[in-house]
Formats: C-alpha cells, sequence, structure tokens
C-alpha cells in the first residue's frame, strides 16, 4: 500500500503553508492509545505508533536498500516536522534527506530554522525508500563505511524544536563473511565490519575468551545439523558488550518477514557456581554438577560447582532473535541460558524476541540480570530452577494472540528433589507482564507468575495483567511448606484482568486461586501488598511499537510499593511497580517489529 503521508516534493511547501494556518485554530486532541491525555502536549508526548524497516539488516557497501514504514495516527490532529536521517553509530556522522548531506534539513529539504509542518496520515506498509518511495534513492545508497549504522526518523512538533518520538532501524554494512565451525579455543574477536554465520554447536573452550565488539552482527544458519548454537563453556569465558546505539544483535540469517522461531539455538553460557543436583544415575556426573539440556553430555556441556563468584563473561546490550532450536523432541535451547553462573557474570540491557522456547532460564547460580525484554516467544519468559539464587530487576515481557506463550515467570527449585540445597530462591523486583490474553501455547495452566516443586524467593513490585490463566499461582505441598517458612514472599503485586479463561477479573479472588488468596489477603505467610487494579499502560498492545509504561495517576506510582534493597546490586531509586516509570530504557537498541506488520 503506497503511503499518503508526505505529498510529493514539489507539492510540500505548499501542503505545509496550508497546513501550518490551519493549525492556528484550536484542534481536538486524540488520548493515548490505552489511556487518558490529561498531560498533552506539556508532557512532550504523542499517541501516535509507528515503525520502520528495511528489506535486510546486512548490506554490502553501496548497496540499495528499501525502507518502509506504518503509521497509525490514532487521530491525532496537530501538525508536526518530520526529520530523517543515517547515523554512522560509531562516528556519529549523520546524513540528512533528502539532500544527501550533514546539513540538517527537515524532510522537505528545509534548513532548521525553516522547517515546515506536513500533515501525518495513516499509513501501512509504505515506502521511503525504494520503487515509488517518497525519499530519493540517494538517500537509500548504503554508505561505504562498514560497521552499524541506524535510520532515523524523527516525529518533531510543528516548531520543529521537539522530538516527540524517534523511529529506528539498525543496519550492519560488512565487507566480509566469516562461517563460525567448530570450537574456539583461542581469545577470539568479532568486529562489526564483518557477519558471523554459526553453523552447528560452536563451543568457546580451553580458556578462550569470545570478545564480540559493539554493532557486530551474528547469524545462525538455519537448517544445520546439528542447530547452530553458540556455547560458552565453564572453561571459556564471552565479553559481549555492546552500546545503546551499537548492540551486538544474534539473529537468523534469514531477511526480515521470513524468520522464524527456532531458525538456531541461542546462547548459552555455563560457569562454575553452585546447583543443587546430585548424581544421576548413568548420567557421570558429580555431585554439584550437571550437563545442560538439550546438549550431549560431555566436559563441554557440564556447569556447576562451588564458585558461586565465577565469571561466565559480560553482556550487555545484546539481542537474540528467533532462537530456541529443537535438538530434540521436547528438547529446544532457549535464547539466553545461563547454566551455574556466578555473581561475576554481568547481564544487563538483553532482548529475547521470538523465541522457541524460554527467552532467559536460569540452571542454578547466583549471577543478577538488568534490563530484560521478552517478546513474543513460545513458552516461558524467566525460567530458574536447580537452585538459582540470583537477583534481577527491570524487566518487560508480553505475548501477543497471534503469537502464544506460557508462563510469566516459571520458578522451581528442582524436578529430581524438590528439598534439594542450595534451594532455588532468587530475589526479583520491578517486572511487567503482559499476556496474550489467549490459552498457553503448550500449557494449559500458563500464569503470570508460576511457582513449583519447592521453590523460593522474593518477588517484588510486579505487575501482570491479560493473561488467560490465573495472574499468580503457587502449586504443590512442597511451595507451600516454603509459603509456610515465610522462604516465599511476594510484596507489591498488581493483577488486571487476568484468568481470562474464567471471564477474566478485576477483583483480587477472581484473579488467583483458592488457596492463593489467603496469602494474597496476608493471612497466611509474607504475602503483601497485592492490588487489584487497571495498570493503565500506556500502549501494551500495540506489538511492533509498545510503549510500556504508565499514565499519570496509575497505580504504579503510588508511594506504598516496597523500597528494593540497597545491596550494592539493586537500584534503590525504582519505588514504582512494574519493569518501567518514565524513562523508556529499551529505546532504539531493541526491536519490538512483530512478523505479521512487515510482511508483504
Amino acid at each position: 500500500m503506497k503511503s499518503r503521508i508526505f505529498q510529493s516534493m514539489a507539492a510540500g511547501a505548499a501542503l505545509a503553508c496550508a497546513v501550518m494556518a490551519a493549525s492556528s485554530a484550536p484542534q481536538s486532541r486524540a488520548p493515548l492509545s490505552g489511556g487518558s491525555r490529561a498531560a498533552g502536549f506539556d508532557r512532550y508526548e504523542t499517541g501516535i505508533a509507528a515503525w520502520i524497516w528495511s528489506d535486510k539488516i546486512w548490506y554490502s557497501p553501496g548497496e540499495r536498500m528499501t525502507l518502509k514504514w506504518t503509521v497509525k495516527s490514532y487521530g491525532e490532529q496537530y501538525p508536526v516536522t518530520v526529520v530523517a536521517y543515517w547515523q554512522n553509530n560509531e562516528t556519529g556522522a549523520k546524513t540528512y534527506a533528502p539532500k544527501g548531506s550533514s546539513e540538517v534539513t527537515d524532510i522537505l529539504g528545509n534548513a532548521a530554522d525553516s522547517f515546515q509542518v506536513i500533515p501525518l496520515a495513516d499509513t501501512e506498509k509504505g515506502v521511503l525508500v525504494g520503487d515509488g518511495g517518497l525519499l530519493p534513492w540517494n538517500f537509500g545508497a548504503v554508505p561505504e563505511a562498514p560497521g552499524m549504522h541506524t535510520v532515523v526518523v524523527e516525529i518533531r512538533d510543528s516548531t520543529g524544536g521537539r522530538i516527540l518520538k524517534t523511529l529506528y532501524q539498525k543496519v550492519s554494512i560488512v565487507k566480509d563473511f566469516v562461517d563460525v565451525t567448530g570450537n574456539i579455543e583461542s581469545d577470539t574477536t568479532w568486529t562489526p565490519d564483518k557477519l558471523y554465520r554459526l553453523s552447528g554447536v560452536v563451543y568457546v573452550r580451553n580458556n578462550a575468551t569470545l570478545t564480540i565488539k559493539p554493532g557486530t552482527l551474528v547469524m545462525g544458519q538455519p537448517g544445520s545439523q546439528p542447530p547452530s548454537v553458540l556455547v560458552v563453556t565453564r572453561n571459556g569465558k564471552i565479553m559481549a558488550e555492546g552500546t545503546r546505539s551499537r548492540p551486538i544483535i544474534m539473529t537468523s540469517a534469514l531477511n526480515p518477514g521470513e524468520r522464524t522461531r527456532g531458525d538456531w539455538g541461542g546462547l548459552i553460557m555455563l560457569g562454575k557456581a553452585p546447583i543443587n543436583v546430585a548424581p544421576q544415575a548413568g548420567k557421570g556426573n558429580e555431585n554439584g554438577e550437571f550437563f545442560i539440556e538439550g546438549l550431549p553430555a560431555t566436559e563441554d556441556t557440564k556447569y556447576g560447582g562451588a564458585d558461586a563468584a565465577h565469571s561466565c563473561g559480560s553482556l550487555k546490550y545484546v539481542r537474540v532473535e528467533y532462537a530456541g532450536s529443537i535438538f530434540a523432541p521436547n528438547n529446544e535451547s532457549n535464547s539466553f541460558t545461563w547454566g551455574g553462573c556466578g555473581t561475576g557474570t554481568k547481564a544487563d540491557y538483553l532482548q529475547a524476541i521470538y523465541g522457541l522456547d524460554d527467552s532467559f532460564e536460569w540452571f542454578g547460580g547466583t549471577m543478577g540480570a538488568k534490563h530484560l525484554i521478552g517478546g513474543l516467544g513460545a513458552d516461558d519468559y524467566l525460567d530458574f530452577q536447580l537452585g538459582f539464587t540470583g537477583k534481577i530487576q527491570h524487566g518487560i515481557f508480553y505475548y501477543s494472540a497471534d503469537s502464544k506463550g506460557n508462563r510469566g515467570i516459571e520458578g522451581d527449585n528442582s524436578e529430581y528433589d524438590q528439598a534439594a540445597t542450595p534451594l532455588s530462591n532468587p530475589t526479583m523486583f520491578n517486572l511487567t507482564f503482559v499476556g496474550g490474553g489467549e490459552p498457553g501455547f503448550d500449557e494449559a495452566n500458563a500464569p503470570g507468575i508460576y511457582l513449583r516443586r519447592g521453590s523460593a524467593g522474593s518477588f517484588n513490585n510486579i505487575l501482570v495483567t491479560n493473561f488467560y490463566s490465573a495472574g499468580a499461582f503457587i502449586d504443590g505441598t512442597a511451595t507451600q511448606e516454603q509459603v509456610n517458612a515465610g522462604k516465599l514472599t511476594m510484596n507489591g503485586i498488581l493483577l488486571w484482568n487476568n484468568n481470562l479463561g474464567k471471564g477474566g477479573g478485576t477483583t483480587l479472588d477472581s484473579q488467583v486461586d483458592a488457596g492463593m488468596l489467603d496469602f494474597a489477603q496476608g493471612k497466611r505467610g509474607s504475602g503483601k501488598n497485592f492490588v487489584a487494579a487497571d495498570p493503565k499502560l500506556r500502549r501494551p498492545f500495540e506489538y511492533s511499537d509498545p510503549d510500556f509504561r504508565a499514565l499519570p495517576g496509575s497505580p504504579v506510582f503510588l508511594a506504598m510499593w516496597i523500597q528494593p534493597p540497597d545491596d550494592g546490586f539493586f537500584d534503590q531509586s525504582s519505588r514504582y511497580l512494574g519493569g518501567a516509570a518514565e524513562e523508556a530504557w529499551w529505546e532504539e537498541w531493541t526491536s519490538f517489529l512483530q512478523d505479521a506488520d512487515i510482511k508483504k
């Protein structure tokens, strides 16, 4: 469908003048999608939803790019100015459309002191750059400089001085390809001028460190046998630290619109921190060690030990997309998997999208993780077991009705011995779980928070909404014993419109099972501050351009929520409920593109 957002360049100036004149008259304001618009532009907001995407995520220098976009104005009537540019994320250099120069111009070619307004109307899969596009081909000519670049479209207010919304598309420009197979057994560095193609199981071992530089693109080859997966053994290490403008992207080798869950295996990191598995008959594991699921039982797949401070490496600003290959029936890999990783391991600003199994899973260990985004996965978002005692803060996780998943949190102590020690006992703060409103992908009982098999833990300032099953569920006698002993606690749980399979709920008792209600009401164990209330999220169901922050007046900002502890890990200023307050900490380095929204 051809966009009607911009008229032809020739008519643009006249059109802009006409719109500018019309904008002097009072105009009604559209509400932010999902809530009240009481704050208006005094909060520098817009109700517009929009996203852009390219035909590929990597190009050769000088190649032509096709760029498309979708805009949903939601009745927004105020005129805007629009700026578009390429940015070399390593140097910061910007090239502006339509002239292809470093001079700052609006989309019509006007200089910064004379930006002109244009009407912004709905469009679906309109062409920005390409055949029949609104921007000239020279803007879509891929620069010669290798590395990660960003195509940026800024929707600004009528003066051009205030950015209301920014659209980003990350593009890797590569000059060479590296096929990665077998083992990495010496220190190795991957750089953003090359594209790394994984085939089969790749182990980082023999005390080697794999360093991945910011902006590097790693692609798993679909269909390889065995499936492609990157495994950091407990005798190896990974240092993959991207930046907000240059995230490290691990994805399928297929083009946008063609990728699917399970195209490749994902990232597995194994360490020497404690787990609670005893020797298994016929497995060949020592006490406190085990083999990661999905892969053959070898020294390279072993994890666990006695070093609680062990470091598996560091991940920062890393995206894992379309992972979760099936290695055996009912045995898929996860997007991110940590087995026995210790507190020396760093994990911050990570995204898992379109995974076939869990988004983030911990098998024992003591590590912490912050700023996690999980979307459109087929199983659980936060899954822990086998003695995990780590810490997690700031997380946002969402399903859609068309991309079903299972549980928000699935927490076990151990499926082998529910009384095994060390006990699974994580501490979690500031999480948001948005269900798809449909039954689980392959599990009938798929609550937002699901704890079982003797798990303990502390769960605080968590928002759960729109799940087909209960908002929270504590399953089994062994787990109830942890409640009674005060080892499983919850403080600050907001539930809204859960249990949809039984009619939905806006009261506490309609969203939890009978066995959970007395805990939620503070009559048994340490359940505190359970609230049934509309969180008033801004735009949680606009899947290619969601906004999980709350509107002013939302209960997530009440003063009653518990303050995170001052222990060197948690951010104590996060006294709100859910994964985000006013800062959209996921902006730019993530991708929320839903396949249905970008396919031809």
